[in-house]
């Protein structure tokens, strides 16, 4: 046979094998979710299911109907209680497009790793969608207020997450990836940023809620929540919160307060920093040395002070970095007395620095990092002062 003949006669062949779309499944069949909820029940778990009404975001016209429905039900499993829904729903629920998993905090409190293995070895579920906590709250309740500016509510925490990340520091953006690591880390616990009902939670459930130019209630992200191994010990304040990033290196983005005279306030954004975070064992006692540098332009100024003298920017630069300073101390001391968690990654960074004194260290490591000596340097630089470098105040006469 000529080789002209044996390559169509190949290409043949395979082209019989090919399986083409067998598991297909159209989108007219599936009911696409947004979000799920986890929450404890007498059987084990209770599963809400945020999804979405395809009708409703296409549509041109006003109608009285939402953007998403919920539906939730229990189960022994996770996936015995998805199951069951679809004795309540139209068509089959589709997780590959989840934007959020929400867990109510008494749930959080007595363990979420069970719960992630589902997400985690479901072929379907893509492991880019964020991990909150619903603080003082059940994630039923949360997946059931409605939102203005954006139909759905799952799409609206995901966004406001992911802002208050890059622009404000408290809060922390966490994927399945990154909090499994967490998990079995040795040397690191998780963190998860809580979310809140702010208002009624029966008035936010119905639509006359996104109705008004004031929403009676809103759904809010708020600070971090601390976790030992897999259950949930506490909740960091804000500035403990952004003290945990600043450790972590989280932080590209944040606004704060410094004192220029008596009372009056000066406002200063960072644009970004810089962490290093390195550990050593000496006389078999570990160390955690912090060291990071922080870039800022002044932004509001609402005292009077003349910063094109140089040493007026000296001492604004000292207060920026006194300040950054001591919401990490602040984060630390949180962490080592109360929750007795090293949510930081130190045994990490010890382990990376003496791995043959790690091999003692990790067997009792929750008392080693209630007493580890942690030490913190910040540098801060001011890099811009804006289009004008006397305050207004001084031209203004009392």
């Amino acid at each position: 046979m000529k080789k002209t003949h044996i390559i169509p006669f190949i290409l043949i062949i395979l082209i019989s094998l090919l399986t083409g779309c067998w598991s297909r499944r159209e989108i007219n069949e599936l009911s696409i979710a947004s979000a799920v909820g986890i929450d404890k029940s007498k059987d084990g778990y209770l599963v809400t299911v945020q999804l979405i009404n395809p009708g409703e975001i296409a549509s041109k016209t006003a109608t009285t109907r939402t953007a998403v429905t919920t539906y939730r039900t229990s189960g022994e499993t996770i996936f015995e209680a998805l199951r069951r829904l679809t004795l309540e729903t139209p068509r089959k629920i589709y997780l590959g497009h989840i934007r959020l998993l929400v867990f109510g905090e008494e749930f959080a409190r007595n363990g979420i790793g069970k719960a992630l293995d589902i997400f985690s070895r479901d072929h379907e579920i893509r492991t880019d969608f964020y991990i909150m906590v619903a603080k003082n709250e059940k994630a039923e309740k949360l997946l059931n207020i409605l939102t203005p500016v954006e139909k759905i509510p799952a799409g609206k925490m995901y966004s406001s997450l992911e802002m208050s990340s890059d622009s404000w520091a408290p809060t922390k953006t966490v994927q399945l990836d990154e909090l499994i690591n967490s998990l079995i880390s040795e040397g690191k616990n998780p963190v998860l940023t809580g979310v809140f009902i702010k208002g009624d939670p029966k008035t936010g459930m119905d639509i006359r809620n996104v109705e008004k130019v004031d929403s009676p209630t809103t759904v809010q992200i708020c600070n971090l929540a601390a976790f030992k191994k897999d259950k949930l010990v506490g909740w960091l304040n804000e500035p403990q919160s952004k003290g945990l990033n600043y450790i972590e290196g989280n932080v590209s983005s944040t606004v704060f307060n410094v004192p220029c005279s008596n009372k009056e306030k000066l406002a200063v954004e960072l644009i970004r920093t810089k962490v290093k975070v390195n550990g050593k064992v000496e006389n078999e006692e570990p160390k955690i040395n912090i060291e990071l540098l922080a870039e800022a332009n002044i932004s509001d100024v609402e005292c009077k002070i003349d910063l094109s003298k140089p040493e007026n920017i000296y001492k604004l630069e000292q207060k920026v970095a006194q300040r950054i300073k001591n919401v990490m101390e602040q984060a630390v001391k949180k962490a080592q007395n109360d929750f007795k968690s090293d949510i930081f990654g130190f045994g990490e960074a010890i382990h990376r620095a003496d791995p043959k004194a790690w091999k003692k260290l990790k067997k009792d490591w929750g008392k080693e990092f209630e007493d580890l000596t942690v030490n913190i340097h910040v540098t801060a630089k001011i890099r811009r002062k804006g289009t004008i470098t006397k305050s207004l105040q001084n031209d203004i006469k009392e």
